[in-house]
């Protein structure tokens, strides 16, 4: 414990009438160096104001912002064994994974919801990057598993948004496992005739690109997010080349044909609703059938 920071530092601001001011209250953008205000970020949807840089959007906000009212049923968190291997590397697994939960007040990486965007039924996955970045590990396997089982129980589609460094490496195999188990639920979900769409966002790298985030029936893209398996300095040293300017960016993805379209993140909702009618063949303004059921695309 450092005992100046945390005993005499406060007592002397308490007894001066010192206020302290969260580390957080302005957030600079990396494009400028803009200096933005937390609220003012937070009401443009995480978007820097001037440059429309996108930052990194809390997997809570996230759902909330995406769901018509921002009225949604979250779906429960599985349950799956904490620290298998026992692993340790600077810091245990076991402390990593309790801090990621003080910081982000959620279980894993994945959040997941069932809720209506402009009226039609959905079930979105979310990643959490600020927990172990994104990492894909055997919760965050079975949550996605459990949200593709929950859209065929509901007859609906699945939406994901992956922001994640890739499998997470304190779980070893039991991380890897997780690609194939999540594969079998896409396809599950394209057996049956549910539409499937991925939005990409900042960053969706290594396993969850060799996954499920590149197997949408459509691929969106956040402006400006990196999508790609190993890093571009890795790559680099492999080839011992210099690879193009903006290399794996949603817009170089989208002018070689790895994406269907990049739309900014104020727009997404309504893309996703218009792209998801047309697949199930609804008129724009209709996202149900007679009895107030989710339409299936037929196979």
């Amino acid at each position: 414990m450092n005992w100046i920071t945390n005993y005499v530092r406060p007592r002397i601001n308490s007894m001066l009438g010192r206020r302290e001011v969260p580390e957080n209250l302005w957030i600079k953008c990396p494009e400028t160096g803009e200096m933005v205000f937390h609220k003012d970020l937070e009401e443009n949807k995480w978007v820097i104001p001037a440059s429309g840089f996108h930052m990194k959007m809390p997997a809570k906000a996230r759902l909330a912002d995406l769901f018509d009212g921002g009225v949604f049923e979250n779906l429960p968190q599985p349950k799956v064994a904490q620290d298998p291997l026992k692993f340790r590397d600077s810091k245990k697994y076991a402390d990593r994974l309790k801090d990621s939960r003080i910081k982000t007040e959620q279980e894993d990486t994945i959040l997941a919801g069932l809720g209506k965007v402009e009226g039609l039924t959905l079930v979105a996955v979310v990643h959490e990057f600020n927990f172990i970045g994104g990492s894909l590990g055997m919760a965050a396997g079975e949550a996605i598993v459990k949200a593709a089982e929950r859209a065929l129980a509901e007859r609906c589609p699945l939406v994901i948004f992956p922001a994640s460094g890739g499998a997470r490496m304190q779980e070893g195999i039991l991380s890897l496992m997780q690609l194939p188990r999540t594969t079998v639920a896409i396809d599950m979900l394209k057996e049956e005739g549910l539409p499937y769409i991925v939005v990409l966002t900042n960053p969706t790298t290594g396993g969850v690109t060799a996954s499920y985030a590149m197997l949408g029936d459509v691929h969106i893209a956040e402006p400006g997010a990196e999508i790609g398996f190993a890093g571009k300095r890795v790559i680099e040293q492999t080839l011992r080349e210099k690879l193009p300017e903006g290399f794996q960016t949603a817009e170089y993805l989208l002018e070689h044909g790895m994406v269907d379209m990049v739309v900014k993140r104020h727009d997404i909702a309504h893309t996703l609703a218009t792209i998801l009618k047309i697949m199930l063949k609804q008129p724009a303004g209709d996202a149900s059938d007679e009895a107030g059921q989710p339409l299936a695309l037929s196979a």
